[in-house]
């Protein structure tokens, strides 16, 4: 599944000046986005989920778009019923960062400047994949460029998150994994 969006980046006519960010007439960049645990589309591996582990899968991802100046990384069950259900939500990740790694704490503050908000389990960091039995879901990983860092207080509702990424994307890409408890 690709993610794409229009963006327009403002050309100075020679002018070296960086011109702001416009969501409104800029086009996203697309980012190849991945796990090596698992193809898109594949199903997710138990030791990821609640019936396993329930650590966070390893991530990676290609080059950003110019511009990007932190990257945020969501994951939503859009499935469940009656609602979108956020499993993680890990923002302020650095730019020249390409990956993360597997099992990842859950605390609002990781290496760096790194942050997770809570995800609808009402807890902090990765709520691997829990649908109710028998019931296959999908798993959408999206990954966002962002313009600046989020400006968020400890423990941010996805719904926080969410808003605070809106006018800031400059390029975008995900993924998705599918789970069934057996």
């Amino acid at each position: 599944m690709s993610v794409l969006a229009t963006v327009a980046v403002a050309c100075g006519g020679g002018d070296s000046d960086a011109q702001p960010f416009d969501p409104e007439i800029s086009v996203l960049g697309e980012i190849a986005f991945s796990s090596p645990a698992f193809d898109d589309g594949d199903d997710i591996p138990v030791e990821f989920t609640c019936d396993g582990a329930n650590s966070s899968p390893p991530l990676r991802w290609a080059e950003l778009p110019t511009g990007t100046r932190s990257i945020a990384i969501i994951l939503d069950d859009p499935d469940a019923p009656g609602q979108i259900y956020r499993h993680w939500s890990v923002y302020n990740i650095p730019s020249g960062t390409h990956s993360l790694s597997a099992g990842q704490m859950n605390t609002s503050a990781l290496k760096d400047s790194t942050r997770q908000g809570q995800n609808s389990f009402g807890s902090t960091g990765y709520g691997g994949p829990c649908p109710p039995t028998g019931q296959e879901h999908e798993y959408l990983f999206f990954i966002y460029a962002l313009s600046e860092q989020l400006a968020l207080d400890e423990n941010a509702s996805p719904l926080q998150v969410s808003e605070a990424i809106r006018g800031l994307v400059v390029g975008t890409g995900s993924f998705s994994g599918m789970y069934v408890r057996r």
